[in-house]
């Protein structure tokens, strides 16, 4: 079980350092910004749902009941929606944004949305050290371009970059709490965590399907159009790919 903790550590401090990537977007163009992040956004989307489809969603099965899993799974996607939705309205209430007021909310909907990345990977490891890992990456593909967009809404924002790089770090630790505590909730009882698995697929089908691809499906080039596609289906095959891995 130590080796446990020490994997989750380890797997929840690398996502968590995902977040210093905002210091390489000082030396890009915003053209060449742009371009490689709707790359990524392609990427990531096509991890969430292989992770989501391939192993998540089988690892809960197999522990739960079809019934069990599937509600889990709705459930996960409804909260994730009421979040975001409350985020948002919090963010543009009746159609007032304020550039500093969005930056520290972002910051509190970053930390938290870390926290819950944690108990998630924490859950994965519990159940399989494979599972562990392969949820790990897919968190990790989602979190480089959000990661970068969070950067940009805090320089937006007001922030100083040093600033807004170090807040986002900070913020980005939530992770290890989140993957901490989910270890010790385990302790006491493994059906504690295990319902996270369906929990998580519900939310990365959501985040896949409801902030992702519509981004993606903004393209009107058709060449940049089918090299997005072959990023969401690199992202599909990696996760199907981790499967052989023993």
């Amino acid at each position: 079980m130590v080796n446990t903790l020490l994997q989750i550590i380890i797997a929840t401090f690398i996502a968590s350092a995902i977040s210093l990537l905002g210091i390489f977007t000082l030396y890009l163009k915003d053209k060449l910004l742009d371009k490689i992040l709707l790359s990524l956004v392609s990427l990531a989307a096509g991890a969430l749902l292989g992770d989501a489809f391939l192993h998540l969603i089988p690892e809960a099965i197999a522990y739960f009941n079809n019934e069990t899993v599937f509600l889990y799974i709705l459930i996960g996607f409804t909260l994730f929606f009421v979040v975001e939705k409350f985020l948002h309205w919090h963010h543009c209430h009746k159609g007032h944004c304020e550039d500093h007021s969005i930056a520290h909310m972002n910051l509190i909907g970053d930390g938290i949305h870390n926290f819950i990345d944690g108990l998630i990977i924490a859950a994965s490891f519990v159940a399989d050290f494979r599972l562990g890992v392969v949820t790990t990456l897919a968190v990790i593909l989602h979190e480089v371009p959000q990661e970068l967009g969070d950067f940009g809404v805090m320089v937006y924002g007001g922030y100083s970059k040093l600033k807004a790089l170090l807040l986002n770090f900070l913020t980005a630790t939530g992770a290890i709490l989140g993957g901490v505590i989910g270890y010790f909730l385990s302790t006491f009882t493994e059906a504690s965590v295990m319902f996270l698995l369906p929990f998580a697929a519900g939310g990365f089908i959501y985040i896949a399907a409801s902030d992702l691809i519509p981004e993606i499906k903004k393209e009107v080039e058709l060449k940049k159009n089918l090299l997005n596609f072959i990023f969401f289906l690199v992202g599909v095959f990696l996760m199907y790919g981790l499967l052989f891995i023993e």
